[in-house]
Formats: C-alpha cells, sequence, structure tokens
C-alpha cells in the first residue's frame, strides 16, 4: 500500500465538501417544514459526541486506516467480516450520490437525455480521481471550496430581495417533535457519513488532527447548510419539504431584471463539484477496503471494476425519484444507524479496552 499525506488544511476542505455533497440541492430537515434550520442545527449537536469517537479511534492508531484498525480490534476473521460491511456501505453510498447526481441533472437539465450518461460520466471521472490518490482529491477540495463558498454566498446575496421573513413563523408550531425527527435523519445524512474518513485520515500529521479535521468540517459546513437552510425558507415558505431540489427551485426565483437570470446554473455546478468529491470518497474507501481483505498490494487494481459496478448499481436502485426521496429522508436513517453509530462505538470500547490493558504492566 502507498503512503499518502494530506495536510489538516486539506483534510478541512475535503470533509467539508463531502458534508456538503448532495445536501445542497436535495435539501435536509423537510420534515419540520418551516422548523428545518432547527431540525439541521439539533443534527450538528447530534454529531457532535459521534464525531469526538471517530476522532478518537484515529488519535489511538495513528497511521492506520479503518480496515487496519478492525483488524487490530476483533482480529483477523471477525475484523474482516466488519471490513466487508464497511465496503458494502461505502459502495453503496456512492451510488446513491451518483443516482441523486443523475436523477438531478435529468430531471431539471437534461431532461431528454438518458439518465445513465451523467451518471457514467461522473463515475468515469472519479474513477480518475481515485487512480491519482487521496492527496489529488484533497488538493482539488481545497481549490472547489473557495469556489463553492464565493458561489453561494452571491446566490445569497442576489435573493435578498426574494426573501419573505414571515415564512420563519410560527417557529415550533408542530412542537418539537419533527424538529427531533428532521434532526435524526441530518445526524445520518450527511453528517455521520464521515465515519468513511476512518479510512482516509490514517495519514493526517499529528494524533490531534482528527479533532481539529472533523470538527473545523462540521462547523464550516454545518454553518453553510443551515444558512442555505435558511435561505429556501425564506424563498419557498410552505413548499419545501414538497419539493425534490428545494435549492434549485429556491434559486430558480432569484433573478435581476433582464439583466442576470437562470442563475441556478451556479447552484448546478456547486452541487456537481459536491458529488464529485463524494463519490471520489466513497469509492476510494471501497477499494481500500477490497484491496485490505484480499491483501492486494495496491487498491488502483480494482478501481475501474468497483467504479464501473458502482455506476451500474446506481442505475438499479430506484425505480422513481419518488423512491429516491423516500429512501433519503424515511429509511436511510435507520439503514445507516449500525454503520455510523453502533458498529464505531463497539470499536471505540474495544480499542480503550486494549490500550489500557497495553499499558498495565504484568504482576
Amino acid at each position: 500500500m502507498q503512503k499518502e499525506q494530506i495536510t489538516d488544511k486539506e483534510a478541512i476542505c475535503l470533509i467539508t465538501i463531502f458534508i456538503l455533497g448532495s445536501t445542497l440541492i436535495i435539501g435536509i430537515g423537510g420534515i419540520a417544514k418551516n422548523d428545518a434550520w432547527i431540525a439541521v442545527t439539533v443534527g450538528i449537536i447530534f454529531s457532535i459526541p459521534i464525531l469526538l469517537i471517530y476522532s478518537r479511534v484515529l488519535s489511538l492508531y495513528p497511521g492506520k486506516d479503518l480496515y487496519e484498525i478492525l483488524n487490530l480490534v476483533f482480529g483477523k476473521g471477525i475484523g474482516k467480516l466488519v471490513s466487508i460491511l464497511y465496503i458494502w456501505y461505502s459502495f453503496h453510498l456512492g451510488a446513491l450520490v451518483i443516482r441523486n447526481f443523475g436523477e438531478f441533472i435529468n430531471t431539471v437539465t437534461m431532461t431528454k437525455t438518458p439518465m445513465f450518461v451523467p451518471m457514467l460520466c461522473l463515475g468515469l471521472v472519479c474513477v480518475v480521481a481515485v487512480n491519482l490518490g487521496v492527496e489529488v482529491i484533497a488538493r482539488t477540495s481545497a481549490f472547489f471550496l473557495p469556489v463553492t463558498l464565493f458561489i453561494i454566498l452571491t446566490v445569497l446575496l442576489l435573493g435578498i430581495p426574494k426573501l419573505h421573513f414571515n415564512y420563519l413563523k410560527p417557529i415550533l408550531s408542530q412542537g418539537f417533535s419533527p424538529v427531533l425527527k428532521g434532526g435524526f435523519s441530518v445526524f445520518s445524512f450527511p453528517f455521520a457519513e464521515t465515519v468513511l474518513f476512518i479510512a482516509v485520515f490514517f495519514s493526517l500529521k499529528t494524533k490531534k488532527s482528527p479533532y481539529k479535521v472533523y470538527f473545523s468540517g462540521l462547523l464550516l459546513a454545518g454553518t453553510i447548510i443551515v444558512i442555505v437552510t435558511i435561505r429556501n425558507i425564506l424563498i419557498l415558505g410552505g413548499l419545501l419539504g414538497k419539493l425534490y431540489f428545494p435549492s434549485h427551485a429556491a434559486v430558480s426565483l432569484i433573478n435581476l431584471g433582464n439583466f442576470l437570470q437562470r442563475i441556478e446554473v451556479a447552484v448546478a455546478l456547486v452541487f456537481a463539484m459536491g458529488s464529485f468529491i463524494k463519490t471520489s470518497v466513497c469509492l476510494l474507501v471501497t477499494c481500500k477496503g477490497i484491496a485490505r481483505v484480499f491483501n492486494l498490494d495496491n487498491y488502483n487494481s480494482v478501481t475501474i471494476q468497483t467504479g464501473l459496478l458502482m455506476i451500474y448499481f446506481s442505475q438499479i436502485l430506484y425505480d422513481s425519484i419518488m423512491d429516491m426521496q423516500n429512501w433519503a429522508f424515511t429509511v436511510y436513517q435507520y439503514y445507516a444507524f449500525p454503520f455510523q453509530v453502533v458498529i464505531p462505538v463497539i470499536v471505540w470500547i474495544f480499542a480503550e479496552i486494549k490500550k489500557k490493558k497495553m499499558h498495565i504492566p504484568s504482576s
């Protein structure tokens, strides 16, 4: 396995764009309606303990990735079985993102083009990126993030005349239950998906780096998502939870007379960048896992095959965009919970016990 190094700054950019990923277009917290921004805030708070656990696991095993840690904690037999679970999860998540991208392109821009075409294009670009390695993906993120922030800020400023602050009222009119449900959904998608970075952040500089990277990414991405969610509410009002792509719908209403129109193209660019980075990370984690489980010298030898399988799987995932929406906001948080919470907590507990035993002198 080749040793790759990324700086803390590049890692923060990488995890931020990963979290933003498909979130900005699909939207989150819609179940809470005009309280969606509170649901996002609750989801961020829910994420803090589990990100502490991810960071702690990485700091306990510096220089080790997720699959090596699983073997050290559980032994080779059980470790390989759990590794296969994470290979599946990262593969499935990558396919989900590709399908989100395909549905978006097919619905709002290239309606007469077969959906498989944009998905194939995205998947092939991700295969190239993964072959180049995590360093290239991280540097690309460092380039993309300022562009993303500039586009989001510009669109926000241009949208000020369209904002209706009365759409935020009444706050908590349905009680706190929808907010908690929305917060749990937000916790699962997108924040706890960063469990995959345990397989990426093995090359950070110090033991404190995982904490710095995880929480800087959470703060930056969380702030952006809250701001975008509030903007969508202020423009769309009660339509927020009824639209497949609320950010695109909100931005499509923004224009400056006949001078500046169709600025939703800029939002589509942000979504394309986010989808590329998120899918690349998922494909990278999948290929690294396959290489570890089958004792391959390099994960590059399975990148093309795995990428093509991921593209094909994304094509057969759902029958319609309605199925995609139902999975993302009704089923996914329960499906992902074992990968995001249960297994990492068990790994953390076992790792702490093993570390303590190693430091207890024999009598």
